[in-house]
């Protein structure tokens, strides 16, 4: 790998580095990150309190001369049910890593900006000594013992970009454009309503807030640090980054810092659309915004210049309304003004691309065959080569200057993400982190094994089987068995760590796991991923019996303690499942599940969804409601005998509490044994961390009842 050439002055360099850096706290070479080790003796399973313990990876950069990477953590404290965040500079080649911020509420926007001989590191974060400043912009420069505060910006900024000059920042921030019923009405200061009149009122976990976000820009002089700001966005009701889950990839600068591409959604019908676009615009407000993706009615989003300033490189969605549709990258060449698609015949999706450092090309990540893996893709001739193999995700952090080294974040179903870097040509890989060393080096650790079954259509299902720590297969124990129902519907069963869902620690507790990746999911071709639209009661559901039948012929599966469980669409399956499997399963879990297709019409926000994905609303004609009452749990409650824990969110706004509420109801009118573990300040997914671990230890509660003797 060659991250730096050889020379004389750059070893002086490297010294003077080491040598001021001295003063930095430090950590163990392969373990830095990682929290005190545990007193006395480390558990010998996981657990859930210990699924908490974990220390997360986070973003990671490489600097301009190769020689470092910062890169940052989170870990959080059960007691305090909260979080915090480290800010750490590692050597490139390995070795021992220092932390230039501990203990912080929020550490973001990680970027260094500079050339090989002079750089420094930007990043955004909450100072605790300082909360109530939000996140401002901070500076570290090599040699420096701290990092500087150099904004004072009101509210604080998110989404932090310093231009490749270091004349400008760019970032984003909440402006109050729409009025509150008070303002409307300013003696009745005490009223407490809001006047709706259109749709995308709420929106997965929140309400609208009376603000957009708005991309802003300031000049950022080398003493004074960041100046006056300007709304670059001024008067818009409209958004950057996109929610829910845009960010700072939706924005870019031009490298003459004179220019910034940025993604945005104008569109009267927010909820029914999935129509973004790109624009480029001069941050001296010379011009007037232009759209290059204009006419394309999917999301097109995340743009990225090339280093030579010839192209932007962009994500494009195809198919208007179709969320989940095969993510392309299209290429605008700013001199001729046209575009062309990049990855025309892949059939896979091309995420989170990024630039080879001389513009011949670019790296992404994508779906493959149960595992994420990262490729690279020439502009010219090359074809696609895939840089990973291995049976792990492997997800984009940075690439060293010379392109020939790519940095990763690796994880698979048994271990948390550490950093590696990938080598180009040869794809071997070096390990840089072990975060979590400490705490999984005593553990009893599972095992996963793929397999693939045959479908009632005759084509072939991919899973993965997650064995207990010690698991035989030719011994006569026989053990429970879990059926993972995924959600999306489009999202495939990689090698995720998840924190709910964490097939570790299931089956830790001597379940044996099995995770289908039935029709819908990506990964393995365009026609599998879409299928499942206006069909989720049919093939996607043989497809998970298929799997479940097959697994339940082995000999070491009891076939009486068998449980279903998933979560969003996983939970509508778990809700189908009650009404249409049979007597296969013994035990049902679902979160936040869809029970009853024509409620979840009339009370999701995003309308493209479903409209997608059911063929519209119910009403629209009798062929569209037969096709809702054929798929819909609610019309199969007859048949539930299964006993079933339904678990909700009050602030999930995609599938709303009454999908829950409904679904318990109709359990305890069936006289079917049941549970509802309600979270009033939790949406679609359980964040706060004691919130985390009840939700185990109830999931685990009662599974444990009812399949275990």
């Amino acid at each position: 790998m060659k991250l730096l050439k050889s020379m004389t002055a750059r070893w002086l360099y490297g010294f003077l580095v080491i040598w001021c850096s001295l003063a930095l706290p430090s950590a163990s070479a392969l373990d830095s990150g990682a929290p005190a080790a545990h007193e006395g003796v480390a558990p010998r399973r996981m657990t859930p309190e210990l699924l908490w313990q974990l220390t997360r990876l986070g973003e990671a950069v490489v600097s301009p001369d190769g020689r470092w990477i910062a890169y940052s953590t989170r870990r959080f404290d059960l007691a305090e049910n909260s979080g915090s965040s480290d800010l750490w500079l590692l050597p490139a080649e390995g070795g021992e890593a220092r932390a230039l911020v501990s203990g912080w509420p929020g550490i973001g926007g990680l970027q260094w900006r500079g050339d090989a001989t002079s750089f420094r590191l930007y990043f955004s974060g909450v100072d605790p000594a300082d909360r109530a400043a939000g996140a401002q912009v901070y500076r570290w420069a090599v040699g420096d013992g701290t990092a500087r505060k150099i904004s004072q910006i009101a509210g604080g900024v998110a989404n932090l970009k310093v231009s490749p000059t270091e004349q400008h920042v760019a970032y984003t921030a909440r402006i109050k454009l729409d009025p509150t019923v008070n303002e409307l009405y300013p003696d009745l200061p005490k009223a407490d309503a809001r006047l709706i009149d259109a749709l995308m009122f709420r929106h997965w976990d929140s309400w609208h807030d009376f603000s957009y976000s708005h991309l802003h820009v300031a000049p950022l002089d080398p003493q004074a640090g960041v100046g006056e700001s300007r709304d670059l966005m001024a008067g818009m009701r409209a958004h950057c980054p996109v929610p829910p889950f845009g960010g700072a990839s939706q924005f870019d600068w031009a490298p003459d810092g004179q220019e910034l591409a940025y993604t945005t959604k104008i569109d009267e019908r927010m909820a029914e659309s999935t129509n973004s676009d790109v624009y480029l615009i001069d941050i001296e407000g010379r011009q007037t915004p232009r759209n290059i993706s204009q006419g394309q009615m999917g999301y097109d989003n995340d743009p990225k210049y090339s280093a030579d300033g010839r192209f932007i490189a962009y994500h494009s969605m195809e198919r208007a309304g179709f969320e989940a549709d095969r993510n392309r990258i299209l290429l605008y060449d700013r001199r001729s003004q046209t575009t062309r698609d990049l990855t025309t015949g892949l059939d896979q999706n091309a995420d989170h691309a990024r630039w080879l450092p001389d513009s011949s090309g670019l790296a992404f990540e994508s779906d493959y065959r149960g595992c994420l893996q990262t490729f690279v893709i020439r502009l010219e001739g090359g074809g696609i080569q895939p840089l990973s193999q291995g049976q792990a995700n492997y997800a984009l952090q940075d690439l060293s200057p010379d392109g020939q080294s790519v940095l990763v974040s690796k994880n698979d179903m048994i271990r948390p993400a550490d950093l590696v870097w990938l080598d180009r040509i040869t794809g071997a890989e070096r390990p840089l982190t072990q975060l979590n060393a400490d705490r999984l080096a005593d553990l009893e650790l599972p095992t996963v094994q793929e397999r693939w079954v045959e479908a009632t259509d005759g084509k072939k299902i991919h899973c993965w089987v997650v064995y207990p720590p010690g698991f035989d297969p030719q011994s006569e124990q026989k053990y429970p068995m879990l059926t993972y129902c995924q959600g999306g519907p489009q999202g495939q069963i990689s090698q995720f760590f998840s924190y709910r869902w964490n097939f570790h620690l299931m089956a830790a507790q001597d379940y044996i796991i099995l995770a289908p990746n039935r029709r819908g999911l990506p990964g393995f071709g365009r026609a599998w991923n879409d299928q499942i639209s206006g069909d989720w009661g049919g093939q996607a559901m043989q497809d998970l019996l298929s799997a479940t039948d097959s697994l339940l012929s082995e000999a070491y599966v009891d076939k009486k303690r068998v449980g279903a469980v998933g979560a969003s669409f996983g939970g509508y399956t778990v809700y189908w499942m009650m009404g249409n499997a049979g007597d296969r399963f013994a035990a049902m879990i679902a979160h936040c599940g869809v029970f009853n297709l024509e409620s979840m019409y009339a009370s999701t926000e995003e309308l493209f969804f479903v409209n997608w994905d059911l063929g519209g609303p119910y009403w629209q004609s009798p062929e569209l409601r037969a096709k809702y009452e054929q798929f819909s749990p609610n019309r199969f409650i007859q048949n539930w005998r299964t006993p079933l824990l339904v678990i909700h969110g009050e602030k999930d706004f995609r599938v709303p509490i009454n999908q829950g509420l409904e679904a318990f109801t109709t359990a305890q009118l069936q006289g079917v044994p049941s549970k509802f573990l309600y979270f009033p300040n939790e949406g679609h997914w359980v964040n706060q961390p004691q919130n985390g671990v009840l939700w185990h230890r109830v999931f685990f509660e009662w599974l444990d009842g009812y399949l275990k003797p």
